[in-house]
Order: C-alpha cells, then structure tokens, then sequence
C-alpha cells in the first residue's frame, strides 16, 4: 500500500492563522487605544513598559462577561473546539484566554512576516543579488553563492505552516480548559441531562401503561363485539363504544407525551388520576370482565373521598399502577373478577390490585410492567410487592407515602 507523506496542509492551519490574525487586531486595537490615552501623560513612557501595559490591558478584557461567549463562539468556528454556549461568567480563566492567544498569536505572527520576508529572497537573487539590511547588512551573491535563498524560503513556508498547525494544536488544548465549562456549570448540565433522563423514563413508563392497557382492554372488547354481533347488536356497539373511548383516552396521553417531548405547553388534557378510576371501571366492564372497588381507612368508604384526600402527585402515579396492575390481570386472567383496594392509613395509600391466578402468572416473566411499578414507586419513596398469595390469587401491592420522598 503507498504510504502517503502527512503535512498539516489542511483547514486547521488556515483557520488557525485567522484565528491569531484576529488575536493580533485585538492586542493591537488595545495598544492604539492605550497609546491614544498616553498621549495626556505628564513623562514619556518606555516601550518595554508601554508593551506590558497594552498586554496587561488585553488581559482585562477577559473580564467582560461577553467576552468569553465571543471567544468560544470564534473557537469553535476556527479552532473546531466544540464548546458548549457558556453559562455563566469565567472571568479568570477568559483573562488567560485572553492574555493566551494574544501572546500565541503574534508570536505566529511574527513568525509569518518573516516568512514573507524570506520569500522576497528568490527574486533578490534572481535580479542579480543585492545587500539587503535585515538588522544588519545581508549579502546575497549572485549564481550558485546565492542559491540557499530558494532553500531558505521554502524552509520558512513549510515551518510556518507547521508552527500554524501548532498554535491550532495548542489554543484546541487550551480552549477546555479556559473557556470549557467550570465546575458550576457542569453540575448544571449534569443535571438538567438527569432531569431530561428521568422526564423521557416517566413519559416511556406512561407510554407503555397507557398504550398497553388500551390494545389489551380493546382487544378483548373487539372479541366481545365479534361473538355479540349476531345474537346481541346492542352489546357489540357498547363493546365497539368502549373501544372507542379508550382510543381517545390513550391519544390523549400520546399527544400529551409528544408535546413534553417537543417542548410544547402543557397540554389541554389532564392526566388521570384516582378519580377517574370509575371510568377505568366502566371500560373493563364493557369487556365482559367484572372490577369492584373498595376503600377504607382514613378517607372512608368512597373513592371520591379517598382520591380528594390524596395529593395529586401521588393520585396520577396510583392510578397508572392500578392501571397497569388491571391490564396484566386482563392479560393473564382474561373475564375473571379483578379486585381493586384503596386503604389510606399511618400517611401511606395503600393499594392492592387482585385476580386468580392463571398458569401464564406462574410461567410469566413479569415484563416491563412490574418493573415500571417499581420504578415509579422508588422516585416515590415507596414500596411495592407482586407474587402468588393464598396459592390462589395474584397480588399487586403497593404503598405509596402521601408526602413523596425521593430516593436515589
């Protein structure tokens, strides 16, 4: 395979130069500016002294809060750093930036205008030589003596290049750790990526309660319809009714999960909570499957009662686990009885949900279902079991704290 020679004549060192090109302008703006407030000094200034002051001057330009949002935006654009848009001021780190590239800069650029200055050499020599005053007196012969001249010129350009290449090696290397985000910053980011994790988790989980309670409740109303279409029209259209409305419901939630996604405003439809529990039980009905309700405790015997003395919080994550703990009880145990118990007791909801046990609970894997329950009630603080009780029933059990605490 030919190997190819790699020279760093590509983008990088063009954009490179633009980059300290700018550097340079804006040193040299600043020395401008200082030279024209000199002017009003009492006593001459040295040039070593006047040099420092201008640099130092640069420096504090690093301080201005924009500053260090125009360095990341011509890094990235130049320098191919990546950067994220800054957050908050680094006024340090940004000085050094500053005083950096400055410095970096006309050191590319003292080494470019020698570099241009050795190109005019060739011509020098080809027009028959000439003594040419370069800090002191250079002799260029003319013929073969003054041949190094092409030597010298060639040098120069392929040095210069490679120093570009360095100065963009250098200021990339550089740029993340003065104009990076701080530690502040990263804390932020981190958590605002956590915050987004969780809220795409949340909306995967009612996705996934939502949708897959509706096909399961759906499918066994459309085999309710199909076998009632004949003997009972009047079933089958309340069977095709309820089909319908649990659609519209799990649109509803669809759309309101897109327009998290995207975004948008909240959305026009509220999410369900322990109050609309009753429709959940009106739909199962319609599937030929028979769901009671019972609650006791604190609340009384009402499930008004019990869903207004539960904060709302807690009330929307209940009613997606009741949810989900109705639509594997459908799955597994389709037209049996499914028992639903709200107990509010010692500031906890307690909820069980309970149907008999089929041979698909004891060979079943348990899906996403159960373990979106036990994720929803971790963030919660609460807990949760499911398994075969009595030998004759399986059981979901949950416990959630009416007042949430987080865990980790």
């Amino acid at each position: 395979m030919r190997q190819c020679l790699r020279l760093p004549f590509t983008a990088g060192p063009y954009r490179g130069w633009v980059h300290a090109l700018l550097g340079v302008v804006t040193v040299s703006a600043v020395a401008l500016a200082a030279a024209g407030l000199l002017v009003l000094w009492p006593a001459a200034v040295p040039a070593p002294a006047f040099a420092a002051a201008a640099w130092l001057l640069t420096g504090a330009i690093g301080l201005l809060v924009p500053v260090r949002r125009a360095s990341v935006r011509l890094a990235n654009g130049l320098l191919g750093t990546g950067l994220p848009r800054p957050l908050r001021p680094r006024r340090t780190a940004t000085a050094a930036w500053t005083l950096a590239w400055t410095l970096a800069g006309g050191a590319l650029a003292g080494a470019s205008s020698l570099a241009l200055f050795t190109l005019g050499l060739p011509m020098v020599w080809l027009n028959g030589g000439d003594t040419i005053a370069f800090g002191a007196e250079l002799r260029i012969a003319p013929g073969a003596a003054g041949a190094w001249t092409l030597a010298a010129a060639v040098g120069a350009v392929v040095a210069t290049v490679h120093l570009a290449a360095g100065y963009a090696a250098l200021m990339r290397r550089l740029a993340p750790l003065l104009l990076g985000p701080g530690l502040g910053e990263r804390l932020a980011a981190a958590e605002a990526e956590a915050d987004r994790a969780a809220a795409r988790n949340r909306l995967a989980r009612d996705l996934h309660d939502s949708i897959g309670h509706t096909l399961t409740a759906s499918t066994i109303q459309a085999a309710v319809a199909k076998q009632a279409m004949a003997s009972d029209p009047a079933g089958a259209r309340l069977a095709m009714d309820a089909i319908e409305s649990a659609s519209r419901a799990a649109l509803d939630d669809l759309d309101r999960a897109l327009g998290v996604l995207r975004g948008e405003p909240s959305a026009t439809h509220p999410e369900p909570t322990l109050s609309d529990l009753a429709a959940l039980r009106d739909r199962i009905a319609s599937t030929g499957t028979e769901l009671t309700i019972a609650c006791d405790g604190d609340a009384g015997a009402e499930l008004d009662a019990a869903a207004a003395a539960v904060p709302p919080l807690i009330s929307r994550e209940a009613y997606r686990i009741v949810q989900e703990g109705v639509t594997n009880a459908l799955r597994h145990a389709p037209g049996a009885e499914i028992q639903i118990h709200l107990d509010l007791a010692d500031d906890r909801l307690h909820l069980r949900v309970v149907n008999p046990l089929t041979d698909t609970h004891a060979n079943g894997s348990g899906g996403r279902g159960l373990a979106g329950i036990a994720e929803r009630i971790r963030v919660l603080g609460g807990d949760t079991w499911a398994g075969i009780e009595d030998d004759t029933a399986w059981t979901l059990r949950a416990a959630l704290p009416l007042r949430p605490v987080a865990r980790r």
